[in-house]
């Protein structure tokens, strides 16, 4: 089954872009996905082919307007109506590896992308559009967010990527950071990689591993540990001087 990615743009020059190379490339050539970018603008009904106006109530930049956006979404639906519709904007939900595997296992997702100071609001309220964002960034617009967002699905159907387990032992994919990775040569500027990952030993290279993965994530990302579950009770602002980073 294809992975079918329609990208409702004013820029669709902008795709495949990066997507066409690499692995996502290679996947775009083998059928393994489609990117579909349709232009916003051929659903404005004016001579001008007008996408935006002026905020209601005043103030700076242009708002893109619902009937076009609604034309476009509709248009969407029609050709993928069992595919989420998602709108690229920082006022949606963070997206998480948990969401991204879950659009990747479906039959493929149409995305929104905004522009300018945004979408009239009345676009959500009439139509079943999904709001998301990267993070908590700015950006010149929706479509280097959905290229990111395709790129986090994309690696996930089956075949694109070369062994199975890359797309497990990964950060967020069990709740925690990936551990550090190393390789040859095994001394570098005077460190060297940690004995336990020369040992051979199995097992104690995974637990070394889940160590590391939790450490990491106390340090570093303290609302990802306190998710986890493993830090109940302890206040995230806390954790960073609790403690010290690991001996390799």
């Amino acid at each position: 089954m294809t992975f079918a990615a329609t990208i409702l743009t004013l820029y669709p020059e902008m795709f495949p872009g990066p997507l066409g190379v690499s692995l996502a490339g290679r996947a775009l050539e083998q059928g393994t996905w489609s990117c579909n970018p349709v232009q916003i603008r051929d659903f404005a009904t004016d001579r001008h082919r007008t996408v935006d106006d002026t905020p209601a109530g005043g103030g700076a930049g242009m708002v893109l307007k619902v009937d076009v956006l609604a034309a476009a979404v509709d248009h969407a639906l029609v050709q993928q109506p069992d595919c989420p519709v998602l709108a690229m904007t920082p006022r949606g939900a963070p997206l998480t590896q948990d969401r991204i595997r879950a659009l990747a296992a479906g039959p493929g997702v149409t995305i929104l992308c905004g522009r300018f100071e945004g979408f009239d609001e009345r676009i959500f309220e009439t139509r079943a559009v999904e709001q998301v964002s990267l993070g908590d960034i700015i950006l010149s617009g929706g479509e280097p967010a959905a290229l990111a967002m395709l790129d986090a699905c994309i690696r996930l159907l089956p075949g694109v990527m070369g062994a199975a387990s890359s797309g497990t032992e990964e950060s967020f994919e069990e709740g925690l950071l990936e551990y550090p990775h190393y390789t040859r040569p095994n001394e570098w500027e005077g460190r060297t990689i940690p004995e336990v990952l020369r040992s051979g030993d199995h097992a104690k290279i995974a637990a070394w591993r889940k160590q590391r993965s939790e450490n990491d994530t106390r340090l570093r990302r303290p609302d990802l540990w306190e998710r986890y579950g493993n830090a109940r009770g302890r206040p995230a602002s806390g954790v960073q001087r609790e403690m010290k980073e690991p001996d390799q």
